[in-house]
């Protein structure tokens, strides 16, 4: 009877573990862009900083290139969270609709992934399905 318990406990630390950052606003940062055709074949990467910010409900990706800075703002449609070591290893899955400032918008799928010590962020439009971009992330974390 002690061991399920205690089975139980484990199992129970460990599910609040995994969803401690599910509920909390993060931030991801990377210094590169890497733009994929539709067979998952590299088209070009760039080096510019892209700093996404989301939380339940909204999300900001801010790009920082040559011609400055480009903002997108949007709504969460969707979010799975499960994430067996917070910020290390697991998984987000987004659904959201970004738009610019100019009014323009696009779905996405976003994919958080963290797998084999690295994490990347796979962003996919039904509208664009020959361009997928992935950032693969030097920093992940809560904001505070």
């Amino acid at each position: 009877m002690k061991t399920i318990l205690i089975t139980l406990f484990l199992l129970a630390a460990g599910s609040a573990m995994s969803f401690a950052q599910c509920d909390k606003k993060v931030s991801l940062v990377s210094s590169k862009t890497e733009h994929f055709d539709a067979n998952g074949n590299l088209k070009h990467a760039d080096d510019e900083k892209t700093v996404v910010e989301f939380n339940q409900s909204d999300i900001t990706v801010t790009i920082t290139h040559d011609g400055g800075d480009e903002k997108l703002t949007g709504k969460i449609k969707s979010n799975i969270c499960t994430w067996q070591v917070p910020f290390k290893v697991g998984k987000t899955l987004l659904n959201v609709t970004l738009s610019k400032d100019d009014g323009q918008s696009r779905d996405f799928a976003i994919t958080v992934e963290g797998k084999d010590g690295k994490l990347t962020l796979l962003a996919e439009s039904p509208d664009e399905p020959d361009d997928k971009i992935r950032l693969p992330l030097d920093k992940f974390e809560e904001v505070k």
